[in-house]
């Protein structure tokens, strides 16, 4: 969890790309780089996604050893913003069809 403050501090001070985001609060930066620090440095692996709009794609990544979960919002302009971080991440079973 050190990793994650450490990280979310010195992406305040990067100067994030122009991002029609709707959420405030939100930490955004090149959906290349997100992306490298979340596998490289945290460790995370994208687990799901799903498209939001036609412009918008939502990711979950979760930390395999610690359960700790990151919610993506990527944009079609190449930016991407975490919206959303936690613990104690639980995958449910797929229900029957």
């Amino acid at each position: 969890m050190m990793v994650r403050i450490l990280f979310l501090t010195a992406a305040m001070f990067v100067v994030p790309l122009a991002a029609p985001a709707q959420l405030a609060n939100v930490d955004c930066d090149d959906s290349d780089r997100l992306t490298n620090m979340l596998e490289d440095v945290l460790g995370a692996q994208r687990r799901a996604f799903g498209l939001r709009d036609p412009e918008t794609v939502l990711e979950i990544w979760i930390h395999p050893r610690t359960s700790e979960w990151t919610i993506v919002q990527n944009y079609a302009n190449g930016t991407s913003c975490i919206v959303a971080m936690g613990d104690n991440w639980e995958a449910l079973p797929a229900a029957p069809a």
